[in-house]
């Protein structure tokens, strides 16, 4: 499957960081985890720091299918706000997700700080309504998140555009958020499991599967067989051809990333990462050396090559409407890029066994813009399922709420 288009900023920035060697001989292991990007190699860190013998299979490059692409927000807000979460699945049940994906952004700057070099900062999420019909909406919103003891505060119109320059009815201005470089991430996760006896290969692809009541064997292309105890999916919005019915709609989002900008004139923008209510929402965060990268303007295109045909239209569009914030920004576009991301119905991800595969077989699908801190949180709830242990994440996230 095709995941993006165009110059991904990640991979052209780190080039190819260490070279992993295609799966050759048969072997058997205790969990075997298909993918090789950001979420893949949080579940198998998860996993190998906790005692269990773990083998990465690739079938591209490792980091270079979605995760090449991701513009890597790192939000507790779900897409889906917590007041039509809370419509959707109980009160209690909104809270217990937005609060999860609050502490898996503690856990992903932990796991930042031991790994290093990944370019994480702590920031904050500037939620801004588009226009002023959608303030009464933002502002219920503020008020059930403050009510219910998460660190917001509120911005009127004054407030956003002295603080940020720019015109906006009003905002919620949030904690926790960060930021990150996922490609970096990864490498440098997977490199660590080699140097604790894990193995990681690329340019191997399963072909067929069987399960049985102890163990699945896994076949590649190159005639390898591969004999495991516990399987996990974790090949991204491509997990998906792996199940007879859709759980998410495949989508196409766009972003740029300007020329290294001086930090006196990015000011706020270097610690703040900005949102829209409009849909689709216009999102922009700085990088570490300076940059601005801003994306957006997704679609409902899954094919690669109308994908490929859109990409420098929309990335002009996303530089117009950039300097239309910030008419005193004067950007450069370096690289424009295109990637596949999934949306399901409710915006929550789906961790855990499917009944079509049986209780070994465990997918980590992370669909929607939270898909990092999705990722982090699934690494617990799929080390949970494979060590027999009650998740309290488990029911929400897992396939019986298609139900």
């Amino acid at each position: 499957m095709d995941l993006k288009s165009g110059y991904p900023f990640w991979a052209i920035k780190n080039g190819l960081m260490h070279a992993f060697p295609a799966l050759r001989q048969d072997l058997r292991c205790e969990v075997a985890v298909i993918g090789g990007g950001i979420t893949a190699a949080l579940i198998a860190d998860q996993l190998v720091c906790h005692g269990h013998d773990v083998v990465v299979i690739e079938q591209r490059d490792i980091g270079w299918g979605s995760t090449a692409a991701s513009t890597a927000l790192l939000q507790y807000e779900i897409d889906t706000p917590l007041r039509e979460l809370a419509k959707r699945h109980g009160i209690d049940a909104a809270l217990l997700a937005y609060r999860a994906c609050a502490q898996a952004i503690d856990e992903l700057q932990a796991l930042a700080e031991q790994v290093r070099g990944v370019d994480f900062q702590s920031t904050l999420s500037l939620y801004y309504a588009s226009r002023r019909g959608h303030l009464r909406t933002l502002l219920e919103e503020y008020e059930l998140r403050e009510r219910h003891g998460f660190a917001v505060e509120w911005l009127d119109a004054d407030g956003v555009a002295e603080e940020y320059g720019f015109a906006a009815p009003g905002a919620i201005r949030s904690t926790p958020a960060a930021r990150m470089d996922p490609y970096r991430m990864t490498y440098r996760l997977l490199t660590r499991l080699l140097a604790q006896g894990a193995q990681v290969y690329d340019r191997s692809s399963v072909t067929s599967v069987t399960t049985g009541t102890r163990r699945v064997q896994l076949r590649t292309t190159h005639g390898v067989q591969v004999d495991c105890e516990h399987l996990v999916v974790a090949s991204g919005y491509a997990a998906q051809d792996w199940l007879k019915l859709r759980v998410a709609r495949n989508r196409s989002s766009y972003a740029v990333v300007t020329d290294p900008l001086p930090p006196a004139l990015l000011g706020p923008l270097r610690t703040t990462l900005m949102w829209e209510t409009a849909r689709p929402y216009l999102y922009l965060r700085s990088t570490a050396d300076n940059r601005l990268l801003v994306g957006g303007e997704d679609d409902a295109i899954d094919l690669p090559a109308r994908r490929d045909a859109q990409v420098d239209r929309k990335a002009a569009r996303l530089l117009a409407k950039l300097r239309r914030l910030f008419p005193q920004l004067t950007v450069q576009p370096t690289f424009a890029w295109a990637g596949t991301f999934a949306e399901t119905e409710d915006g929550l991800p789906f961790f855990g066994a499917h009944p079509q595969w049986g209780p070994r077989v465990h997918f980590a699908m992370a669909y929607g813009g939270n898909g990092i801190t999705y990722s982090m949180l699934g690494a617990g709830l799929i080390r949970a399922a494979i060590e027999g242990r009650r998740h309290r994440l488990a029911e929400l996230f897992s396939f019986r709420r298609l139900s």
